[in-house]
């Protein structure tokens, strides 16, 4: 059984109990291909990234949390920012009946090279994608996905 359970534009999801949460996510790209985590939590593909923690900056956070989760180390200036993602029906659910709607702040970075990657304890497993071979739950994805390396 998931630990956490994610929903979107889900009618079917819980009422938040809890703050908003700002968190921040990156479309980490190389070479045509998009970097994604399999979260151990839930067993769901997404983007790297994280919460934000009390008075930290966008940038520092998402830099933090892609350090964490895979092992690289960028710096800050390699973040650009993309968009905020304010969806008032994005919404985490936990087991401990703890529920919130997340806003995130996206990034965008690229890398010349595939890097060697090393899974967190909140990863299963890292990988590079092609547009085409997203998870079907993220279908939508690569057309917002080249709309941002296109610039």
């Amino acid at each position: 059984m998931p630990v956490a359970t994610y929903y979107l534009h889900d009618p079917a999801a819980p009422k938040p109990n809890s703050p908003t949460r700002m968190g921040t996510n990156v479309l980490l790209e190389c070479r045509g291909r998009l970097l994604l985590e399999q979260r151990w939590d839930c067993g769901a593909w997404g983007l790297p990234g994280g919460r934000l923690r009390r008075g930290e900056s966008e940038v520092h956070g998402i830099a933090r949390e892609l350090f964490e989760e895979t092992g690289l180390r960028l710096p800050e200036a390699a973040f650009t920012r993309v968009r905020v993602v304010d969806d008032a029906d994005r919404i985490a659910s936990y087991q401990d009946g703890t529920v919130w709607r997340m806003v995130i702040v996206l990034f965008r970075a690229q890398l010349p090279q595939e890097p060697e990657l090393h899974c967190s304890r909140e990863s299963c497993t890292l990988r590079f994608f092609t547009p085409e071979e997203l998870p079907k739950y993220m279908a939508s994805f690569p057309l917002a996905y080249s709309a941002t390396t296109s610039s």
